[in-house]
């Protein structure tokens, strides 16, 4: 594992054991803190778009485990504009041991990686993020122990989140199903992906447009913000198309009754999540949130201890 750039690049033993790290490292902070694994290590955080989760977990992370975190802002480096990506990689590889890069263009951090002599962390880009579907999947096995045979569904958009969240499923034996609107699917070619890990493990994946038929028989409901960042000209028709699926209590109890509620965050609450929801007994969404720190410690610790 020489870079994180997305969950399909890395094999279930590889992920499974990955979860096992954050797991423990969160078990060992919890009870009093970590060894400084990363003592004298620097990772940059080279960000394209705002951030609070990504942003403020990574540098805790490297905090934790003794290292140290440099936030490089968008006016600071203007990537692929001021200065060339193949530039600052190379650059940058002098003077840190990681970068973490959150983008627009997917095709950004795939350079930075091809480019660079150290370890490239994917923070986001506009075709997955695997950071969140790492944090996502301990969550899961947390509440439920494993992820294999977990019924997991997805309301909304087929956007990044979605992407990482299906191929973390397929890898590890749970049944991935995403409802959405006509016209706002998942790539076809990460779906492929997906299809090809589930029939590997021995798990499903699905597509439909119906929700109330997705969340039948589902322990885990997912959701995410049906304008992403970039998508502000299309704001109007998306609110005009994704009212029916939004995850509201009448929505939650259709699917199996121990079933927890999940949201990557910022939430727009009235949106795509009611209060309700958000704020109620089956709501892991800021244990969620937490967990970034985690599996980032995780994700750390394998490229850099």
């Amino acid at each position: 594992m020489k870079d994180f750039l997305a969950i399909a690049d890395y094999s279930p033993p590889d992920l499974q054991a990955l979860l096992d790290s954050a797991a423990a490292l969160k078990t060992e902070w919890q009870e009093g803190g970590n060894p400084p694994l990363l003592k004298g290590k620097v990772l940059a955080m080279i960000f394209q778009k705002p951030s609070l989760r990504t942003r403020v977990s990574f540098d805790m992370a490297m905090r934790h485990l003794g290292g140290d975190a440099l936030y490089l802002s968008p006016a600071e480096i203007g990537l692929g504009k001021r200065e060339s990506i193949a530039d600052v990689a190379r650059v940058i590889s002098g003077y840190v041991q990681a970068v973490m890069a959150r983008v627009f263009d997917h095709q950004h951090v795939l350079e930075l990686a091809k480019w660079a002599d150290i370890p490239v962390i994917n923070g986001l880009s506009d075709y997955n993020h695997p950071c969140q579907a790492a944090a996502d999947a301990l969550t899961i096995q947390e509440n439920f122990g494993t992820l294999r045979g977990v019924n997991v569904t997805y309301i909304g958009d087929g956007n990044n989140v979605a992407v990482s969240l299906m191929h973390i499923c397929a890898k590890l034996g749970a049944n991935f199903t995403i409802a959405h609107p006509e016209g706002y699917g998942l790539d076809p070619d990460a779906v492929a992906l997906g299809e090809s890990f589930a029939a590997a493990s021995g798990s499903t994946v699905r597509q439909l447009n119906d929700p109330e038929e997705a969340v039948k028989g589902a322990q885990v409901l997912y959701t995410d913000t049906w304008i992403s960042m970039g998508q502000d000209e299309e704001a109007a028709r998306r609110k005009a198309v994704f009212p029916p699926y939004q995850v509201n209590q009448g929505l939650l109890e259709k699917a199996e009754k121990d079933a927890i509620v999940m949201h990557c965050l910022p939430a727009h609450r009235g949106e795509e999540i009611t209060d309700k929801v958000a704020d109620g007994p089956q709501s892991r969404l800021f244990p969620q949130a937490h967990n970034r720190l985690h599996a980032q410690k995780a994700i750390l610790v394998k490229l850099l201890a």
